[in-house]
């Protein structure tokens, strides 16, 4: 797994060593409901997601100012678009550390390297209709709108909600280079 870096983070394979950050921010009620998972209730359950996130090539969001892992962000199979050249954007910041553009400058990162190096032709990302940050960092990074798929996903504590539907193409993202 490649080491992204921008100026201000730094996108990294995850290690043991960062358990007690991930528990810091995953234990969080407001941060895990908004991506659908259960916050973690202690630091066992972190790190045993620190070992899925090393198998599924998820990289761990430093922050270059304190050395410290504030969020997670991958590219990871899309189940809504099978057989494709594509993947799906997921990603979780710190509350520490909203309203700061550093999950779009992560996100822009991950969005490059998947066009630029991954070659795919299509990357696509989804949020529930109440995470009003997601759908910003969403919009801010060039995504487009497909729509809502309705009763899409249930989540940790059962409740299903529906998915607000995202994609950007390459031959978009290439577009929006040339001009930016």
């Amino acid at each position: 797994m490649k080491t992204l870096e921008t100026e201000r983070l730094l996108l990294r394979l995850w290690s043991m060593q960062d358990a007690d950050d991930l528990y810091e921010y995953a234990k969080n009620p407001n941060v895990g409901p908004n991506a659908g998972w259960e916050p973690h209730k202690d630091k066992e359950f972190s790190r045993n997601i620190i070992k899925m996130f090393i198998e599924d090539e998820v990289w761990a969001i430093e922050y270059k100012e304190n050395n410290k892992v504030i969020g997670s962000i991958g590219l990871h199979e899309d189940r809504k678009r099978i057989r494709i050249n594509g993947k799906m954007l997921g990603y979780v910041l710190s509350e520490d550390y909203w309203g700061k553009g550093l999950m779009t400058e992560a996100a822009s990162a991950v969005i490059k390297h998947g066009f630029e190096e991954m070659n795919l032709n299509i990357i696509s990302v989804y949020h529930y209709p109440f995470n009003d940050k997601s759908k910003r960092v969403i919009e801010k990074c060039g995504f487009k709108y497909e729509g809502t798929l309705r009763e899409a996903t249930r989540i940790f504590d059962g409740r299903i909600l529906d998915d607000l539907c995202y994609s950007i193409l390459k031959e978009e993202y290439e577009a929006d280079k040339k001009l930016g």
